[in-house]
């Protein structure tokens, strides 16, 4: 596996990190120059306090500060253009949830179709595209809806 393709497998499992932590601001500064938003939506976010806002609108955080789960994210499928300086990569998620009101069980699956750029020799996301498959129990997770399902 190239260099290329292992920084962009740790900015992928990086972002799992983070949300599994409730670092919020972390997911802002990963995500700052992306877009971000559902595949099948037309909209999307871009900036530091835009992602912020949408994981402090969106994800209950408990006591500990984090939201119970554990993102996996498995199945990578990176393509590098290390001339170029570009890469995609398509990867598949599931979330699961442990909190007092409800057992460890997964809550959601899906897949990220993410993009990514180099600048001054690192690589960062340049979009992160989100295509929700599977639907289980959300109430302990989402504080309402599910982002980008309208």
């Amino acid at each position: 596996m190239s260099d290329a393709a292992v920084q962009i497998q740790n900015l992928v499992h990086r972002y799992a990190e983070l949300i599994d932590l409730g670092d919020f601001d972390g997911l802002g500064q990963l995500l700052a120059k992306a877009e971000v938003g559902a595949a099948d939506s037309p909209g999307s976010l871009t900036g530091h306090d835009a992602v912020v806002d949408m994981f402090t609108s969106t994800t209950r955080r408990y006591p500990d500060g984090t939201p119970r789960t554990k993102h996996v994210t498995t199945n990578l499928i990176v393509d590098v253009d290390d001339p170029a300086g570009t890469a995609t990569c398509r990867s598949y998620f599931t979330v699961l949830q442990q909190v007092p009101a409800l057992p460890l069980q997964p809550i959601i699956a899906g897949r990220y179709h993410d993009a990514f750029v180099r600048e001054d020799g690192v690589w960062r996301f340049a979009e992160r595209r989100f295509l929700i498959d599977l639907v289980g129990e959300l109430r302990e997770h989402l504080l309402d809806g599910i982002p980008g399902s309208d």
